[in-house]
């Protein structure tokens, strides 16, 4: 029997998360929530999902960027594939429509913007995981 992939959403709005992780649960995933930049890296470090669902803002600003590149730098968490969900993206200096997610200034596999369409979201998480698991075969 195939182990579910394992998902961690961190998130500071728990009706988001509550909605992502019924559609991804509902898929078949096991799905762990954080809702703050810090409980996020304790749960990122304990045990290391095979992928990251992250918000941008967080707590007292740009938190999740801050944790991007932390992961990024961090030897045990650099390879897991995140997908940075935002309903800002058009407000933050750095991303404008159309452009793509700079890698030095957000480090992240995918962008996707709220409010979110199931499907689409799904089709995601599934193409990220393929990613990842063609990249730990390749070597």
């Amino acid at each position: 029997m195939k182990e579910k992939a394992r998902l961690l959403i961190i998130d500071d709005d728990p009706e988001f998360v509550d909605a992502i992780r019924g559609v991804l649960e509902g898929a078949g995933y096991e799905v762990e929530a954080a809702y703050n930049p810090r409980s996020g890296f304790e749960t990122l470090k304990r045990r290391p999902p095979d992928l990251l669902l992250l918000d941008i803002l967080m707590g007292r600003g740009a938190e999740g960027v801050m944790l991007a590149r932390k992961m990024r730098k961090d030897p045990q968490l650099s390879r897991i594939p995140t997908l940075i969900i935002t309903g800002i993206r058009e407000q933050i200096a750095f991303l404008f429509p159309g452009q793509a997610v700079h890698p030095h200034i957000l480090p992240v596999d995918e962008l996707m913007e709220k409010p979110v369409d199931p499907e689409l979201l799904l089709d995601r998480v599934r193409a990220l995981l393929q990613a990842a698991a063609a990249r730990r075969e390749a070597g």
